[in-house]
């Protein structure tokens, strides 16, 4: 979550109109987070999350991901719903840009992770991809391998301002996983971005999954090796296998994990390593010292890319 786009209360309170919501009396910018803005809405009874998307977001995408996240709460996924307006429309528009109203959730993301948390997060995630298969929308993965030429090209052109080493590993990694990829592996909807920002907790349990806009079509395979980059790390990038063990073993309690899946995980994190890596150079490349939102560090992906390098087999994991 972040903010891009300013509102003041005028601008809130004309959008409300079309809503059967009492008045709100706090609304405040939540600065995590690096793609669309959103406010934390406050009334006497409830509170909600306003989200505008920015000029990442397709509009033409948000039916999907409206349809995804309704579907998952009636699922018995936690996650925020989205609230119709009194006309019945999922989403309307704040200067001139698409705008939704959801939920809240309750419960914080985790400053500490430990392997219980990651084994919460693979229950939670394979009960998700189960429950999405059930859903017949489709939504290419943008930002997928087959789709990172774009990224590539444009990290290129700030050949003066990024390290020659890091743009050799770049290209080099691009111009092998391009090739290396599985063809076919089991697949369905997937959220795209599980990062420990986007989960939730309560006492140790796993309370809520937020922000669906990178949700997609892809391997399932390639959502776990997000995971195991996102969550299976320490901070100073050394892989925890206890982490990784745990959370492979409580996904694969509720959604049998193949063998193909498994031995493909070595690469998938390698192409999970290079998106994240080449999504946050460019945003540092790109970044508005004045937006009230931080630029993530590519570096940490750099590292943790340079690792799954070096992994020749599954097994290496703790797998």
């Amino acid at each position: 979550m972040a903010v891009y786009t300013e509102i003041s209360k005028d601008d809130l309170d004309s959008l409300l109109e079309n809503y059967d919501i009492s008045e709100i009396n706090k609304f405040t910018g939540i600065k995590e987070g690096v793609e669309n803005s959103n406010y934390l809405l406050e009334n006497n009874d409830s509170k909600f999350i306003l989200t505008i998307f920015e000029k990442r977001t397709n509009e033409d995408d948000l039916p999907f991901f409206f349809k995804l996240m309704n579907h998952l709460e009636n699922s018995g996924i936690k996650c925020p719903q989205v609230i119709q307006d009194s006309s019945g429309k999922l989403y309307n528009y704040i200067k001139n840009k698409p705008v939704v109203l959801t939920s809240f959730l309750e419960g914080h993301s985790l400053k500490k992770i430990n392997p219980k948390h990651c084994g919460e997060l693979g229950e939670n995630l394979a009960r998700f991809h189960l429950s999405s298969d059930k859903l017949n929308i489709k939504r290419e993965n943008s930002l997928g391998i087959k789709h990172l030429n774009r990224l590539v090209t444009e990290v290129n052109s700030f050949k003066s301002d990024v390290p020659e080493n890091l743009l050799e590993t770049i290209n080099n990694e691009y111009n092998y996983l391009k090739d290396k990829l599985p063809i076919s592996l089991p697949s369905g909807i997937i959220h795209a971005d599980l990062f420990p920002d986007n989960v939730f907790f309560t006492n140790d349990k796993l309370s809520g999954i937020i922000d669906f806009y990178f949700a997609c079509n892809d391997y399932f395979a390639y959502e776990i090796a997000i995971c195991l980059n996102a969550w299976c790390f320490e901070r100073n990038n050394e892989f925890n296998v206890s982490k990784a063990m745990l959370f492979l073993k409580k996904y694969n309690s509720i959604r049998k994990i193949s063998i193909e899946e498994l031995e493909a995980l070595p690469t998938l994190a390698r192409a999970a390593g290079l998106r994240f890596l080449l999504t946050r150079l460019y945003d540092k490349l790109n970044h508005n010292k004045e937006d009230l939102v931080s630029a993530k560090d590519p570096l940490e992906y750099y590292e943790k890319l340079k690792f799954h390098q070096s992994v020749k087999n599954v097994s290496e994991y703790g797998l």
